[in-house]
């Protein structure tokens, strides 16, 4: 069996938006690096908080982008906000969805009753991202939520990845009502929580699972949360500069430029790296400075200097003492 970073692990949970595809584009390397891990029969997963389309939906999705997946392989959280309100409520209660027409159908699926309006007496509010979702709807959910409703938020990522750059999310939508009513959601099912990640391994009996995602405040701090083991690929939100900020609960293993990152050794991508030198960079630290020199592999650089920031260091305070160390920081936003 080879020595790489997936071979460590019995099932590797992806992210899609900003890991596997963009919008409906898929990243470049993605589906060699899930064809490889099928090649040697470890199981995947995909786990995503964007509620606009049900499983079956996204399976296809991938299968159209030459990423062959099963309905059974993902998890949305979608179908997870619907089994939960399933759960709390009486069979054939009305609530009003806020969202595409995907998580219309997975409440409908559960076995309660999709309704758009206060006049429909809705006992609960669940909120999803649609490209489609307007002021409308939104003011029917406020006055239902003032009225009494539960209100259950599918997510609450800020931004969509694009390759135009990020688009508001879900959780920009959720803003405007949490403006509205003074309040925080009752209930967010997807990820930061767990509970993706706990379900995609219970499925498959998995012992020693890794989540992958692009996101440190959703996915990252979601594998933290389920004791998991995590890769941050550097193809979506979070970048070079988050990370070097990123407090213990957003801190992931591992950090790769890509998905190609599961096939090098462990070793090469675990984070942060404690030496004074590695892959033709050097970092120097005294006091709350650290100073960045020489020339390599960017990867290379963001995990020595994650080993100074995570231990005191500000970002403020890194200093280049070389052009291509300057060139690299300055491409960071440092």
């Amino acid at each position: 069996m080879s020595g790489d970073l997936a071979a460590g692990y019995d099932l590797v949970i992806f992210d899609l938006d900003g890991v596997v595809f963009l919008i409906d584009k898929p990243i470049p390397g993605a589906a060699e690096a899930v064809e490889r891990l099928r090649e040697r029969k470890t199981p995947v997963a995909y786990a995503t908080n964007n509620a606009s389309r049900r499983a079956a939906d996204v399976a296809t999705l991938l299968t159209g982008m030459g990423v062959p997946a099963q309905p059974a392989e993902v998890l949305t959280s979608a179908g997870a906000s619907a089994a939960v309100l399933a759960e709390k409520l009486p069979a054939g209660s009305p609530v009003l969805v806020v969202g595409a027409d995907a998580l219309r159908d997975e409440v409908t699926d559960a076995g309660l009753t999709p309704v758009d309006s206060l006049g429909d007496k809705p006992v609960a509010v669940v909120q999803g991202y649609g490209p489609e979702v307007g002021w409308q709807i939104l003011a029917e959910a406020s006055l239902a939520v003032r009225a009494g409703a539960m209100w259950v938020a599918t997510n609450t990522d800020r931004t969509l990845p694009s390759p135009r750059g990020p688009l508001p999310g879900n959780g920009s939508l959720v803003a405007v009502l949490r403006t509205a009513l003074d309040r925080e959601p009752d209930l967010v099912v997807g990820k930061p929580e767990p509970a993706l990640f706990t379900t995609a391994a219970s499925q498959s009996q998995a012992k020693r699972p890794l989540a992958v995602g692009d996101r440190l405040d959703t996915d990252i701090q979601g594998a933290v949360g389920a004791g998991m083991d995590s890769l941050l690929v550097l193809t979506g939100v979070s970048g070079p500069a988050d990370l070097l900020a990123a407090d213990e609960s957003r801190r992931p293993t591992f950090v790769a430029a890509d998905l190609s990152g599961l096939f090098r050794p462990a070793e090469e991508a675990a984070v942060p790296l404690t030496a004074d030198e590695a892959g033709g960079w050097r970092v120097a630290r005294e006091g709350e400075t650290v100073t960045l020199d020489g020339a390599g592999d960017p990867v290379v650089a963001l995990r020595l200097l994650c080993a100074a920031t995570w231990n005191g260091v500000p970002s403020t305070g890194i200093e280049p003492a070389s052009e291509a160390a300057r060139g690299l920081l300055k491409s960071w936003g440092l």
